[in-house]
């Protein structure tokens, strides 16, 4: 399952498979420090945040209207303008898909929905709560979100019904497959299970590539968890985090795309973009796909 922002609290037994957690703690995330920038600067930084998040409302009423192209440069450089207006520097490597196409991407951050609609803007899979925000949810509604209620796994297929559509309407989905947000570093702290494939389901019934997008943040030119948003820690926190870092960059690796053949194996195909994105070693399954009946990957 994939969220749009937040980390997922502990399940209950036996709910791993809809609500999947990761193995992070605090001790995930760097200490306490003394802020990088001035108390001046941060306030700057908030201030612009908000006034873009001002700016989305605005957006929120012209995208419904917009041709699609334009709608998708509106998403591109609302979401590149409050990358900047937060202090974070974007690096984007590889081509982003020009058509549909089904983005999956590793979950890290609230900042990833940011980074990803900056590279390649589409239409975001999310939990339904993200629709009563203020602000963010209007925008999220108004740009085309597919909402999900994790609160009734029978919803499922539906959910996968809706992407498949999107899909099929030459829209392209970005979905977050890891299910939670993990630090980003450890490989221990992973959620188990690896990448959930119901939703590569949409891009096999339709025969949307799969685009892998590699999300991953450097503070001051090194590996951090200093965006990660984690277990019970309050956004409010990580915003806070973000506001005061000097030098933080998020850099966005799109990975040659995957072409489902008809028919195909969705959890191989899962498993080899899990593989594009956190270079796993492959499955013996991938390693000799005549065993998988209807898999044909070509990047």
């Amino acid at each position: 399952m994939t969220l749009l922002v937040g980390a997922v609290r502990p399940s209950p037994a036996g709910d791993g498979l809809w609500r999947p957690a990761s193995g992070c703690g605090p001790e995930c995330l760097p200490p306490p420090a003394a802020p990088d920038v001035s108390a001046t600067r941060r306030v700057g930084r908030l201030l612009g945040v908000l006034g873009m998040l001002l700016a989305g409302v605005g957006l929120a009423a012209l995208l419904p209207v917009l041709p699609a192209a334009d709608r998708r440069a509106a998403l591109r450089g609302w979401a590149r303008g409050t990358l900047r207006a937060l202090g974070v520097r974007l690096v984007v490597r590889g081509r982003p898909p020009r058509r549909r196409a089904l983005l999956v991407a590793n979950h890290v951050s609230w900042l990833d929905v940011l980074a990803v609609l900056a590279v390649s803007p589409a239409r975001m899979l999310a939990k339904r709560e993200v629709r009563g925000w203020p602000l963010v949810g209007a925008l999220a509604a108004a740009a085309g979100t597919v909402f999900v209620d994790r609160s009734r796994p029978r919803a499922l297929p539906a959910t996968v019904a809706r992407v498949a559509d999107a899909l099929r309407a030459g829209q392209p989905v970005a979905v977050f497959p890891e299910g939670t947000t993990w630090c980003g570093v450890a490989a221990g702290c992973r959620p188990g299970g690896g990448f959930r494939p119901a939703m590569f389901e949409a891009a096999v019934v339709t025969g949307a590539p799969v685009v892998p997008l590699t999300v991953a943040y450097r503070y001051a030119g090194d590996p951090s968890t200093l965006p990660a948003f984690l277990g019970a820690e309050t956004l409010w926190a990580s915003v806070r985090r973000v506001l005061a870092a000097r030098d933080l960059t998020v850099a966005v690796t799109v990975s040659a795309a995957l072409h489902p053949a008809d028919g195909a194996d969705r959890r191989l195909l899962a498993r080899t973009a899990e593989s594009s994105i956190h270079r796993l070693p492959p499955s013996p399954t991938a390693l000799h796909p005549s065993s998988s009946p209807g898999l044909a990957l070509a990047a």
